[in-house]
């Protein structure tokens, strides 16, 4: 048994009836691929500028913990965002104070209430790591305590120290 080749009406052995055939792109000249990259840079530009458009879903987290000096207050609550490219950020509620902490880059960023829209027991935002309101902070600590992330810093206007405790987010993967 051989292979034979077939015989088709277009006279190509690869040509079907109805299907298109396709040429060779001509090579692109040097000022056209860097017009090409130009549009790709304004490209990139552009989507980083509508990452900054971007709203965030803040959700409580139970089992978080939060003191200041030793001292569990009042009125607390720690907001994530549930997103697992955006667990380094957290919303962070003491008294009648938000602040939004990005745990990456080490920084404390002071948060209006008028900037968070309420939807049930949870948030709505946009953009709130503004570089204007970023607060002075000192002693920055992050550990891993098992369960949980400790985070520990000095908040700069009040002097006082914060502690965070952040369980860590569920892998969702399937075991396979």
């Amino acid at each position: 048994m051989g292979l034979t080749r077939c015989n088709t009406a277009g006279g190509h052995p690869l040509h079907f009836p109805g299907s298109r055939r396709f040429r060779a792109l001509p090579a692109l000249p040097v000022r056209s691929v860097g017009t090409l990259l130009a549009c790709t840079i304004a490209l990139l530009g552009f989507t980083g500028a509508r990452a900054a458009d971007e709203r965030y879903l803040w959700k409580s987290v139970p089992q978080a913990q939060c003191k200041v000096d030793d001292k569990t207050p009042l009125t607390w609550n720690v907001y994530q965002t549930y997103k697992k490219k955006e667990a380094n950020l957290v919303l962070l509620l003491i008294g009648h104070r938000y602040l939004a902490l990005d745990i990456k880059a080490k920084l404390v960023y002071d948060v209006l209430p008028s900037d968070l829209q309420a939807k049930g027991q949870d948030f709505a935002s946009g953009d709130l790591f503004v570089k204007s309101r970023v607060l002075p902070t000192d002693n920055w600590s992050l550990r891993d305590v098992g369960p949980a992330e400790l985070i520990k810093l000095t908040l700069g206007d009040y002097g006082r120290e914060l502690y965070v405790e952040l369980p860590h987010m569920p892998d969702m993967r399937a075991f396979y």
